[in-house]
């Protein structure tokens, strides 16, 4: 619980910072205060039995370890003897306790009870924390109060914690509550804080503990949060607690009542209040100056006060106010002395020693308690133990750089975890890096945000850069060749086609001189006519494949050009010339085996459609070519 409203007073000191506030830093959790919170979440939603808080402490852990926050978990130890009353008090559901549980020094601290429920959520906590490398330090009596002292001692820098008490145990920075995912954040108080805007220090709220009610008071009848407030700034941080000791709860029914009456001398109050002779009032200021000396505040302040307060006759019902008055001083004495380990001993410092991350144990854990497969609970965990290594390298850079030692990422006494990056990614709008790792417990690539990358090893994006840019020069398209490239082996096609042509013209030339010498010999005048048609005939042919054929190389097809043709006239009276002999290939020769020779006989002459035909189908075939091509 802590103090009663102590969080309603330091509300106007509440600061809401974003998670990555946490990044790098060492931390102390009061781990029961945790428990409590996660228990509650696991009450509202399913059974115990599913054990949801530890889910949710899983899970709270690694959002943790991915930004290289230390933790170490602080359990309680024994219940302390001031703190009975209040303990057996809440188990008993607010009935009455004797009166030897109210005198604390006849009762001695209790042990907690090991077997409980939460304190076998407390054993699977630290198992938890064990697997991931999170130690543990068990605590002699309050966890707070050890927290408090880390923090104070600079040994850590905040400490987690819902018990308002912290701020009395001396902690300087407290984070009330988190909150994980995207946007997450911490709630955190500092002191400074509440120095500076409320004008409380630790002397002060632990007067208002006293006013007000905590686990070590019940707190004083009649005194609001506001009454509280406005007698300890009256009182200031300084003086509040002397004043407190020696003139007892009239002290504050003084100030109380002096913002209606007006205030009386500070000699005559203590005087008319205490009621004390010039003997008691010596042995009271001796002890008082004896007080600065005193190594322990609230020891030289009791003692001051019960030798002051001997041999005085009082009313009935005095005794009961000198032990409450006694309470008090109890009451400063746990704050401001708690039983704590020392800074200087050997169990704190094991635990602020770095701690190894178990796998096997981690995954054997989940198991059992999740029903998680092995890769379930690696897919989890492992890329934020691999970032969080990267935000250790990434330190191990800038405080050698910042000692004026820049060593190249070779050079490093610590290899770098990342051995390369793979492409850039945006995660929820943020800029990241997917990097492959060197050796991390068989995790190959995960995401990490590229400012961490750039302060861990710039190298690697230098070396991403360039390789880059090198794939965008090899995948730059070549360009296309010209058409002189191809005009090789074009030519052999063109001579190829010219040669087939030739032997259709020659087949066709061979068959009309037959035909028309036998003409001339029956008509002689019929015969120059026809001789002329035929010669116009023949000449189409040649005329019409004028121009250089070309080849395509992407669609396969012919293509004509302008050439100078060369036409041979051809006497029809002279004996046939011979056919020159030439060598050719058997794709020519299948070429012209397939061409259906015209036979010319004496009935076709006069008309040549089959001629005139063939020759427009040709002419056809070539125009196609042309426009494929």
């Amino acid at each position: 619980m802590g103090v009663k409203n102590l969080w309603d007073i330091l509300e106007s000191c509440k600061k809401t910072l974003p998670l990555h506030h946490l990044k790098n830093k060492r931390v102390c959790v009061d781990l029961s205060c945790w428990m409590v919170q996660l228990q509650n979440v696991n009450k509202s939603h399913c059974p115990l039995k599913d054990k949801l808080y530890l889910k949710g402490l899983f899970h709270r852990l690694r959002a943790l370890i991915a930004l290289n926050c230390s933790l170490i978990f602080v359990t309680d130890g024994s219940i302390p003897a001031i703190k009975l009353s209040t303990y057996r008090r809440r188990l008993k559901s607010g009935t009455e306790v004797t009166q030897d549980e109210t005198n604390t020094q006849k009762v001695a601290p209790l042990r907690r009870n090991m077997g409980s429920e939460f304190s076998c959520m407390i054993k699977e906590a630290k198992l938890l924390g064990v697997a991931l490398g999170i130690p543990s330090l068990d605590g002699v009596e309050e966890a707070e109060a050890q927290c408090a002292l880390l923090n104070s001692e600079s040994l850590c820098d905040g400490c987690f914690s819902s018990d308002s008490d912290i701020f009395l145990f001396g902690a300087r920075t407290v984070y009330r509550d988190i909150c994980l995912g995207e946007g997450g954040y911490v709630v955190c108080y500092e002191m400074a804080d509440i120095e500076r805007k409320l004008g409380f220090g630790r002397n002060s709220l632990i007067t208002l503990a006293i006013f007000l009610g905590s686990d070590y008071s019940p707190g004083v009848r009649g005194l609001g949060p506001e009454s509280a407030c406005q007698i300890v700034k009256s009182a200031g941080d300084n003086a509040v607690l002397q004043r407190l000791v020696l003139e007892g709860l009239s002290f504050a029914k003084k100030l109380k009542g002096s913002r209606k009456q007006g205030c009386r001398s500070k000699e005559n109050e203590l005087n008319h209040d205490i009621n004390i002779n010039g003997e008691e009032k010596k042995i009271m200021d001796s002890s008082v100056n004896r007080l600065s000396s005193s190594t322990s505040l609230a020891t030289g302040l009791k003692a001051a006060r019960y030798k002051a307060l001997v041999g005085h006759s009082s009313p009935k019902g005095s005794e009961h106010d000198l032990q409450g008055e006694d309470h008090f001083l109890q009451v400063i004495d746990a704050y401001l002395k708690p039983k704590c380990h020392s800074a200087d001993s050997e169990v704190v410092h094991r635990v602020l020693a770095l701690h190894p991350f178990h796998r096997i144990k981690l995954q054997q854990m989940c198991a059992q308690v999740f029903d998680w497969p092995p890769e379930k609970t690696d897919e989890y965990i492992l890329p934020k133990i691999a970032e969080r290594d990267l935000r250790r390298f990434a330190n191990l850079r800038s405080t050698s750089s910042k000692l004026g030692v820049r060593l190249p990422l070779d050079k490093m006494p610590v290899k770098c975890p990342v051995s390369g990056i793979i492409k850039p990614r945006k995660v929820h709008g943020q800029e990241c890096f997917e990097v492959s790792w060197e050796e991390m417990h068989g995790l190959n690539t995960s995401i990490v945000p590229a400012d961490l990358v750039e302060s861990a090893c710039p190298e690697k994006i230098l070396e991403f850069e360039e390789r880059r840019a090198q794939g965008k020069k090899q995948n730059h398209r070549k360009p296309k060749p010209k058409k002189s490239e191809n005009r090789a082996p074009l030519k052999e096609i063109d001579l190829k086609l010219q040669n087939l042509l030739l032997d259709i013209e020659l087949e066709s030339n061979a068959r009309q001189k037959a035909s028309i010498s036998m003409e001339a010999k029956s008509t002689n005048g019929n015969a120059v006519i026809k001789v002329d048609q035929m010669k116009q005939n023949l000449l189409l042919l040649p005329t019409e494949l004028e121009g250089k054929v070309k080849r395509n190389n992407v669609s396969g097809c012919y293509a004509t050009g302008p050439r100078a043709a060369t036409t041979e006239v051809i006497d029809l009276l002279s004996p046939s010339p011979s056919v020159p002999s030439r060598m050719v290939s058997k794709c020519q020769r299948a070429s012209v085996d397939c061409i259906e020779m015209i036979d010319l006989s004496e009935s076709e002459i006069e008309a040549s459609p089959e001629h005139a035909k063939k020759a427009r189908e040709l002419r056809l075939f070539l125009a196609s070519i042309r426009q494929d091509c």
